[in-house]
């Protein structure tokens, strides 16, 4: 019998550690691998490839640091094995969930679901929104619809979604998000 993605989860110790500037190669490895199927369909070369992915995530690094500035990026490992990233920025009464990716190989897991579990947890205690942006076309989507988040706005690109604590919520939120990922798919 195939293992459950909670399963899976839980038989790996997940893991945060804060980034710094020699992650930088492994944090351009991550995005990348975020955008490999899309690249993929372009026909360009890899000198072309890897130009355009470097240009894209200084971009996207500057445009965080501007909008989120006290925003915390973090390496995720599972089994100690580096294997994604997490940014996050806390403020008063909201969580912001920046960026969550995953190496396409950690993905359909459980290790999405057991990061925004620990977040959804915190909003909970905190009694904060959790909020975040979401391409519209992301199968994430689905995840975070249901684990309770709800589209607030956004565009034709991206669903800005929230997630918003209740007093009751702090101690089932584990025992909720348990049975979700088995439900979660290649979502993360």
């Amino acid at each position: 019998m195939a293992a459950t993605e909670n399963e899976q989860a839980s038989s790996l110790k997940i893991s945060l550690r804060p980034a710094t500037a020699g992650d930088d190669e492994f944090l351009l490895h991550i995005y990348a691998s975020t955008r490999h199927d899309e690249m993929a369909s372009w026909g360009w070369d890899l000198a072309q490839q890897t130009g355009f992915l470097r240009m894209q995530f200084d971009v996207r690094h500057r445009g965080y640091l501007a909008a989120y500035p006290a925003a915390e990026t973090s390496v995720v490992s599972a089994g100690g094995i580096p294997c994604g990233s997490l940014i996050v920025s806390r403020g008063r009464g909201e969580i912001r969930l920046v960026d969550i990716a995953l190496l396409s190989e950690f993905r359909g897991r459980g290790i999405g679901a057991h990061l925004l579990g620990m977040l959804l947890a915190e909003a909970a205690r905190s009694q904060a929104s959790l909020r975040l942006s979401v391409l519209r076309s992301n199968p994430a989507v689905h995840l975070y619809e249901r684990l309770g988040f709800i589209a607030t706005g956004g565009d034709e690109m991206y669903a800005e979604m929230e997630w918003t604590s209740r007093p009751s919520q702090a101690e089932g939120i584990s025992e909720h998000l348990s049975g979700e990922r088995t439900h979660a798919g290649k979502s993360e």
